[in-house]
C-alpha cells in the first residue's frame, strides 16, 4: 500500500496532543458506549475531548527533545509514504473522503470528525484514557483517540502482522463508530455481553463499515493501490484484536459470554462483508437504516 505522492493531506483533521500533560479527572459514560473498554483494554471503544478548541500548534516533548508539527511535516501523499503519523493524517483523509461522498450520494450530509493523537493519557468528553486502552470513538465530542504506541502493543502482545494497513482497518473501524453516531445507530446498551449481544453487534456493524471504506479507498485517490497483503494485514488486524484472542491472552482462558466485540471469527468475518461488497447495506443490524 502506498499514498499517492502528489495528493494534498489536510493535516487540520488531525488534533495532535503529543507530549503534553495528562488528563486530570477520572469520568466514565459518554454518548452511545460508555466505558466497557476498560474491560477491553487493548480493543477499540469509546472516550475523551479537546482541550485547544481545535488549534494546530507544535507540541514538544521535553522529556525525549521531540516536536510535532503536523501542518509543517504532512503535507502530502510522499510525507504520508516515509511517517507513520503523516500516514494516519491521509488514511483520516481518506476515511472521511469517502464517507463524505457516500452520505451526499444518499442525499445526506456527513459531519467530519478529528482524530486526536496523544502520548500516555488524555481526557475528552467521556472521560479519561490511558493510551493502554487503545484506540477509541468518543460520541460525546465526536473524535477518535489514538496513542500509536497501540500498533507495537497490537504486534508484540497479540501477535498481529502489523504493517500500514493494519493502522487504517484500526482507523476505520474508529470512524465506523462515528457513521454509527451520526446514523443514530450507536448502541447504548453497554452492559449487554456475550456473542449475540448489541454491544458485539454494534463492534461487528463498525468492523463491516471499514471494509466498506477499504472496498472504496483508492477512489479517494489519497492510496494507488489496495493490495492482497494490505487486506491480509487489515484481516489478520480483525482477528487479533478479538475478544477470545484478548481473553485467551491476558486470562488464560476464554469466556464466551463477557464478550463485548466478537472473536476473531466474527471480526474477520465482519470485515470481509465489507470488503467484498463495498455496500452499506451489507452491513446491515436491526435499527440500521442507511
Amino acid at each position: 500500500m502506498s499514498f499517492n505522492n502528489k495528493s494534498r493531506l489536510d493535516p487540520n483533521q488531525v488534533e495532535d496532543r503529543r507530549g503534553r500533560g495528562r488528563g486530570r479527572t477520572i469520568a466514565v459514560g459518554g454518548g452511545g458506549l460508555t466505558l466497557v473498554i476498560v474491560v477491553v483494554a487493548m480493543l477499540f471503544g469509546v472516550d475523551l475531548t479537546s482541550l485547544t478548541g481545535g488549534q494546530q500548534a507544535p507540541y514538544s516533548n521535553e522529556s525525549v527533545g521531540e516536536v510535532y508539527d503536523l501542518e509543517a511535516e504532512c503535507q502530502t501523499g510522499a510525507d504520508a509514504n516515509e511517517r507513520q503519523d503523516c500516514r494516519i493524517v491521509g488514511f483520516v483523509n481518506s476515511i472521511q473522503s469517502f464517507w463524505t461522498d457516500e452520505f451526499a450520494r444518499r442525499g445526506s450530509q456527513y459531519t467530519p470528525a478529528d482524530t486526536v493523537l496523544f502520548t500516555g493519557s488524555t481526557e475528552a468528553a467521556c472521560g479519561y484514557a490511558s493510551g493502554a486502552m487503545g484506540p477509541f470513538y468518543c460520541p460525546a465530542d465526536q473524535k477518535v483517540y489514538l496513542d500509536l504506541d497501540f500498533f507495537n502493543e497490537l504486534q508484540t502482545r497479540f501477535g498481529a502482522q502489523g504493517g500500514s494497513f493494519a493502522e487504517a482497518y484500526v482507523l476505520a473501524h474508529e470512524y465506523g463508530h462515528h457513521i454509527q453516531d451520526l446514523l443514530g445507530a450507536l448502541s447504548s446498551n453497554s452492559n449487554a455481553t456475550g456473542p449475540d449481544s448489541e454491544s458485539v453487534e454494534t463492534e461487528l456493524q463498525a468492523d463491516c463499515l471499514a471494509g466498506v471504506w477499504a472496498f472504496h479507498a483508492t477512489d479517494t485517490g489519497y492510496l494507488t493501490q489496495v493490495t492482497d497483503q494490505d487486506i491480509a494485514q487489515s484481516l489478520d488486524a480483525a482477528a487479533s484484536v478479538g475478544d477470545d484472542r484478548i481473553q485467551s491472552e491476558t486470562q488464560g482462558y476464554v469466556s464466551p459470554e463477557s464478550w463485548t466485540h466478537g472473536s476473531s471469527e466474527q471480526r474477520q468475518a465482519a470485515l470481509k462483508d465489507g470488503l467484498q461488497s463495498g455496500d452499506m447495506a451489507t452491513c446491515d443490524s436491526p435499527g440500521w437504516t442507511p
